[in-house]
């Protein structure tokens, strides 16, 4: 009679799975919006980075520190953050560190990018950062969203420190530009994609071999990139692939 309960059992819990009920699965692993239970501070995590954590500061697209971001620092998963510290490691080896702005980013972050965006008065920060495009443009053209890849704590933004010089890599243009001089092929050598309007401008082949180091550092180490902006990429195998965290930026209980 046990061994005909037990069956039953099995069935039952088959049936309910297929029909989509969430029933946990072992070895599955879900957070609510709220915990902090799979992030890490990056700096702790990966020692020799450089941190402008522009979301913290005025100079950002907003020209205000952004809702959410309590303390200069920067979370991510502790998968996106071994991941990174590949990354780190395989660049100290070409004489570079890595300069992160942005990791984990709340969703009262985003909820006030999209304020912001809808404020069509508010243009202190156009000439830095959205020079030739008009504020109302901005969702239309994907610039500003209501959801973000990076409230699910795997995406980072980031570029290059040359050891060297004592400088940033010249990557032809800076971190949050709205607009297609972002995109990481916009360049300027025989092999150039022109766009409408920008016929005469483009990267030049170091500014383009700089972005392309990067992007080659991140890709071997399980990160991917996107097509309109240099200094994004996301872990591919994401842990919280569904997840859009709600916590704020801040110091994390040890």
């Amino acid at each position: 009679m046990k061994r005909v309960f037990s069956l039953l059992g099995a069935l039952l819990v088959f049936a309910v799975v297929a029909a989509g009920s969430p029933v946990a699965v072992a070895g599955e692993r879900s957070l609510s919006p709220e915990d902090t239970a799979g992030f890490v501070e990056l700096a702790e995590a990966v020692p020799d980075v450089i941190l402008e954590v522009r979301y913290y500061s005025t100079y950002n697209f907003v020209g205000d520190r952004v809702d959410g971001y309590e303390v200069p620092c920067v979370l991510l998963t502790r998968e996106a953050a071994v991941a990174l510290k590949a990354v780190a490691e395989d660049v100290a080896g070409q004489g570079y560190r890595l300069k992160i702005y942005d990791g984990y980013r709340p969703q009262g972050a985003v909820d006030h990018f999209v304020r912001w965006a809808e404020d069509l008065e508010d243009t202190r920060m156009k000439p830095y950062f959205y020079p030739q495009e008009e504020k109302d443009v901005l969702f239309e053209k994907g610039y500003i969203a209501a959801k973000s890849g990076h409230s699910r704590g795997s995406t980072v933004d980031l570029t290059l420190f040359d050891m060297a010089t004592g400088k940033e890599l010249d990557m032809g243009g800076t971190f949050d530009y709205f607009g297609i001089e972002s995109h990481p092929d916009w360049c300027g050598n025989p092999n150039t994609r022109r766009y409408e309007g920008h016929d005469e401008g483009g990267i030049t082949e170091a500014q383009f071999r700089h972005r392309m180091i990067l992007r080659a550092a991140m890709l071997r180490h399980g990160f991917k990139p996107i097509d309109e902006e240099w200094w994004h990429f996301t872990l591919k195998d994401e842990p919280y692939p569904d997840t859009y965290f709600t916590f704020p930026v801040q110091r994390l209980a040890k």
